[in-house]
């Protein structure tokens, strides 16, 4: 199975200029962790992840003045969608992070993660019954 199979094409793209909360709040109501940082003046495409928000807020920073440029991971690997989803998840373990920047003809793509990665592995099952306690 290859990347593009697995990969989300709703990409969400902010500015460097907003705030963790602002993030926080658009990757909430899409129900994704990780945003692609579109900025044109410096590094071009960057990520932030649920786990950067997580790490400024634990830090004590403030999330309504931290931007997204001061935790934007700039030193990105980026996959294509004809990569095999075990390349995908070697990439993923040998960098040591949980999402891929899919690019085709030179701009996002998609993005693929360890969720996605594992929906495609695993064999369908239904959800287990609620126990009553």
């Amino acid at each position: 199975m290859l990347v593009r199979d697995a990969m989300s094409t709703m990409v969400l793209t902010i500015g460097p200029a907003h705030t963790l909360r602002q993030a926080a709040r658009l990757m909430s109501a899409r129900r994704i962790g990780a945003a692609v940082v579109h900025d044109p003046d410096t590094c071009g495409l960057g990520i932030l992840t649920e786990r950067d928000i997580l790490n400024a807020v634990g830090a004590g920073q403030d999330p309504d003045t931290e931007t997204a440029s001061a935790h934007t991971t700039t030193d990105v690997v980026f996959a294509a969608p004809s990569w095999t989803l075990e390349e995908a998840a070697a990439a993923m373990t040998h960098g040591g992070f949980r999402h891929l920047i899919v690019l085709d003809d030179g701009g996002p793509a998609g993005i693929v993660s360890v969720r996605d990665i594992i929906r495609c592995w695993s064999p369908s099952r239904p959800r287990p019954a609620a126990l009553v306690g």
